[in-house]
């Protein structure tokens, strides 16, 4: 029978950072929600609000909940995520890419 995890590893969040992080996807949530329900923004304003909000919460997400940091214990982690981040960029990217690229070229028959 395996013995439970009692000690305290130190890549785990407190529970303060987990609600620093909580608080902070709270937050981010409603600002997209009311940049989109106010329509206080134009469109385009609005896309890149949420574009960047996006972003932000993603970050807070990693670094909160994930515990990805720059630390030496997690430099394969770190490394692991961003060659999969890449690998999807280049995959919708060329995705888009492709799809745009044959538009254009059925068009012009």
């Amino acid at each position: 029978m395996a013995q439970a995890h009692t000690a305290h590893d130190g890549s785990h969040g407190s529970y303060s950072a987990y609600l620093i992080g909580f608080v902070l996807a709270v937050i981010l949530t409603v600002a997209s929600f009311a940049a989109v329900m106010t329509h206080a923004l134009s469109p385009g304003m609005a896309l890149a609000a949420l574009t960047v909000l996006a972003v932000v919460q993603i970050i807070v997400h990693l670094v909160f909940f994930l515990h990805l940091n720059t630390s030496s214990e997690q430099s394969w982690n770190l490394m692991c995520f961003i060659f999969a981040a890449a690998t999807v960029v280049v995959i919708i990217g060329g995705t888009l890419f492709i799809m745009h690229d044959t538009a254009i070229n059925m068009m012009s028959r």
